[in-house]
């Protein structure tokens, strides 16, 4: 069975692989593909680099964007969603917080905009809530992400997220049991300031167990071979192969569906002179250490093309030999 063949079926395609390789173009090739066969296809891109307007030659943004029909394309917007994500935090916190503290609690949550793993957990969120959300909207969702390391730690965190979460909710409960212990050796039951202060802790829980239920959710369609694929894409080359083969351990090791690989920039047999011919025969022996990194994936072989892929009439002829 071909790649396109296995990926017809997965309802989740994550199209990864090192910097440089065609990411994009065989991501926006893939949405284009299954567009024409009439399957209705959203595509995202999570890399802060984003180029996959560049590959549509149109203009993205964190809104849906028809492309062509059944086609629509996002630029998940690193800033947009990270104000977004802190913009909730404050909501949560202001609830249960002194008003004389809030602008010190705005500036606090400015700050921690630009502090480590910010902007991941915000992009998780938002990959996690596209993986929900839109599986009632689209017969494939694929994900254009960035360069292999970053996308690895991107799949594996909602597990790490959803552990952290339980502890939050443990932690929680364990001061509403407190709160009701004070409540229950209260006398004066004509008032009781604490059934206020529970409300706000309640509206607190439900904002936890919303998110922790969006983790799950999202774990367990990440590790659904059923519904959901990993494609890494590489070129012949020494160095993509070496990290290819790391990724794929890291996705062994995480239980984390690998469906193929797309080889992309191949040379046909017959080339005009010594140095392409060189580098044809270069490839093929590198080829030959792909096809035993694959074992049990399918393998994908694009040929190197003659002019630039831009435009979805372009990226039709992506995957043709």
């Amino acid at each position: 069975m071909s790649l396109l063949e296995t990926l017809r079926h997965k309802q989740i395609i994550f199209v990864g692989g090192k910097g440089g390789v065609g990411k994009t173009t065989s991501s926006a090739a893939l949405a284009v593909h299954f567009a024409e066969l009439g399957k209705r296809v959203l595509i995202l891109s999570t890399d802060p680099a984003h180029s996959l307007g560049d590959a549509f030659a149109e203009k993205l943004s964190h809104e849906p964007r028809e492309i062509m029909p059944n086609l629509h394309a996002v630029e998940l917007d690193t800033h947009h969603i990270v104000h977004e994500h802190f913009a909730q935090v404050e909501r949560t916190l202001s609830a249960y917080t002194n008003p004389d503290m809030m602008p010190k609690l705005r500036e606090f949550l400015k700050l921690s905009h630009h502090a480590p793993g910010a902007e991941e957990a915000a992009m998780l969120e938002a990959i996690c809530r596209h993986l929900v959300e839109a599986r009632q909207d689209y017969d494939h969702i694929i994900f254009d992400t960035a360069p292999t390391g970053h996308t690895l730690r991107l799949l594996s965190l909602p597990e790490m997220m959803q552990a952290w979460t339980d502890g939050l909710l443990a932690q929680q409960k364990r001061q509403t049991k407190l709160r009701e212990a004070s409540q229950n050796l209260d006398t004066q039951r004509q008032f009781n300031p604490f059934v206020k202060e529970n409300n706000r802790f309640e509206d607190a829980l439900n904002v936890l167990k919303k998110r922790r239920q969006l983790f799950s959710e999202a774990r367990e369609i990440l590790h659904d071979s059923e519904r959901t694929a990993i494609v890494l894409v590489l070129i012949a080359e020494t160095l993509p192969i070496a990290e290819t083969e790391r990724a794929l351990k890291q996705l062994k090791q995480a239980h984390l569906p690998a469906a193929g690989l797309i080889v992309n920039q191949m040379l046909a047999a017959a080339q005009p002179n010594q140095f392409w011919q060189t580098r044809y025969h270069r490839q093929q022996e590198l080829l030959s250490q792909i096809h035993t990194l694959a074992k049990g994936l399918t393998l994908c072989e694009v040929p190197l093309k003659e002019k630039d892929i831009q435009g979805a009439e372009a990226l039709k002829y992506f995957f043709i030999q």
